[in-house]
Parts: C-alpha cells; sequence; structure tokens
C-alpha cells in the first residue's frame, strides 16, 4: 500500500466522524420578566427614543380618535357581564347579517377580552387593547349533543361569553338550558358565532372542533368591533350592555 493510501484512510475517518449526528440537549431553563413601565426609562436609548418619536406620534394620532361613548364602564367575568355579554352579541349579529338570516347562539371567551372599557370615551387604541390578536370570526353548525358537552365545561369553570342561551349553574352543572326559549335539543344542528381561535378547540373547548361544518367569514373581531361601535355612534347610540341572566348561578355547593 502506497503512502499516499495510508493519509487517505485517516481522512475519511476524521470526515466521517465529523459528519455523525450530535443531539443536543436542554438541561436546564431560566427566565426573567422584565416590566416596560416608568421604572424602565432610566435606562432607555435616547438617542433610539428620538428616532421612534415621529412614528410613535402618527400612530397615536391615528389610534387616540374617539368613535364612540360607553354608557357605563365594561368588565368581562363570569358567568356574565356586561362586556362578555357586550361582545357576544356583537358576535351574534356580525354572523347574522353576514349569513342573511338569524344565527341561534355566539361564544366568546373572557380570556381573550383583554382591558376593561371605561365609561366616556372608546377610541381606536381601546379597540385594540380589547381585542390584541388577529382572530376571525367564524360560524360552526354544532350538534346538540356537543353543544351540551360544552356548556357543560362552562357550568364547571363558572360561565363564559354567549349570547342567545340560557342556563343555569347548579352545583358545576348545566340546567335549565334553552335557546330561542326552548330547551336544549340534543339532536339539532345549531348555528354559532365565534372566533377561529376557539374553533380550533383552543381553550379547552374542545366541542367546537367537532363541528358538521365552519365557514371562515375572513372578518377580523378588532374590525367588527370597531365597526358596530362606529355605526352606533353615526346613529347617536351609545354603546352600552346589560346584565339579562342569561347565565345564572343558583347553587354552588
Amino acid at each position: 500500500m502506497s503512502l499516499r493510501n495510508y493519509l487517505i484512510i485517516p481522512l475519511f475517518a476524521i470526515a466521517a466522524l465529523s459528519c455523525s449526528h450530535k443531539t443536543w440537549q436542554i438541561v436546564q431553563a431560566t427566565s426573567v420578566k422584565i416590566p416596560i413601565d416608568s421604572s424602565t426609562e432610566a435606562i432607555a436609548d435616547k438617542n433610539y427614543e428620538a428616532y421612534l418619536q415621529p412614528v410613535k406620534l402618527k400612530i397615536d394620532s391615528q389610534m387616540n380618535v374617539v368613535i364612540g361613548q360607553a354608557a357605563e364602564t365594561m368588565t368581562g367575568h363570569g358567568p356574565e357581564s356586561l362586556l362578555s355579554n357586550f361582545s357576544a352579541d356583537v358576535y351574534r349579529q356580525t354572523a347574522s347579517g353576514y349569513l342573511g338570516r338569524n344565527l341561534d347562539i355566539s361564544i366568546v371567551n373572557l380570556g381573550g377580552l383583554r382591558t376593561v372599557v371605561p365609561s366616556g370615551d372608546i377610541t381606536i387604541k381601546k379597540v385594540f387593547e380589547l381585542m390584541p390578536f388577529e382572530n376571525e370570526l367564524v360560524i360552526l353548525w354544532l350538534k346538540g349533543d356537543k353543544l351540551n358537552e360544552l356548556l357543560q365545561f362552562f357550568a364547571s369553570i363558572g360561565g363564559q361569553g354567549v349570547s342567545g342561551l340560557r342556563m343555569e349553574i347548579s352545583k358545576g352543572k348545566a340546567v335549565n338550558i334553552t335557546i330561542d326559549g326552548k330547551p336544549l335539543d340534543k339532536e339539532k344542528i345549531y348555528s354559532v358565532a365565534t372566533n377561529d381561535y376557539l374553533a380550533a378547540g383552543n381553550d379547552d373547548m374542545f366541542q367546537l372542533a367537532q363541528y358538521e361544518k365552519q365557514v371562515n367569514t375572513g372578518i377580523k373581531v378588532r374590525d367588527m368591533l370597531l365597526d358596530y361601535i362606529k355605526n352606533e355612534t353615526k346613529k347617536g347610540n351609545k354603546i352600552q350592555s346589560k346584565l339579562d341572566g342569561r347565565i345564572t348561578v343558583i347553587s354552588r355547593q
């Protein structure tokens, strides 16, 4: 064997070893929450702040536009609230307009309502704070037995945002469920307005992903709320909601 061959063999061995697959494994990870508030002003890059100032002023001029008036402060919580009732009602009204006929119900998640809407001026910025996500309005057709399972889940966690139905919570169970004044029929197919996030079964709403049919409207939830507020303002109306007993707790134990 020539000297050249002796040199080639070790080179092939080195190349083979260098191409071998390495598996990396995370053995430790830590995270630190850094608040973005007045305490961070001292370490802010002043030059970068100055660079961004024209952009900020332009965005503020657009976001601070007043588009309506809230008749009273609206907050979101269970079993029902002014904000969740308002949001769910707008969902159902907009979806009904899209289809050209009344939808049975609508469902929104309380966790998706990200701020309080105080009484007085409603700005575009406030609607962006309320709905900072790019979620879209969707329409589902859901069988009654799946809807019943979903409402039982709502009862177990103390409620969610709904429109078009009424129910009572007794010892963590949904009872006396009615839709359009009629008892829930487990064999009937119901039309449901919601958003694409929930339609995928998120927030533990697995039953919504078991729909019979789905229609994607392409309407952003944020745009839907903005349009509703602007249209009500044009009519001379303030934005208001009411507690109407759509979900009531009759017994906790």
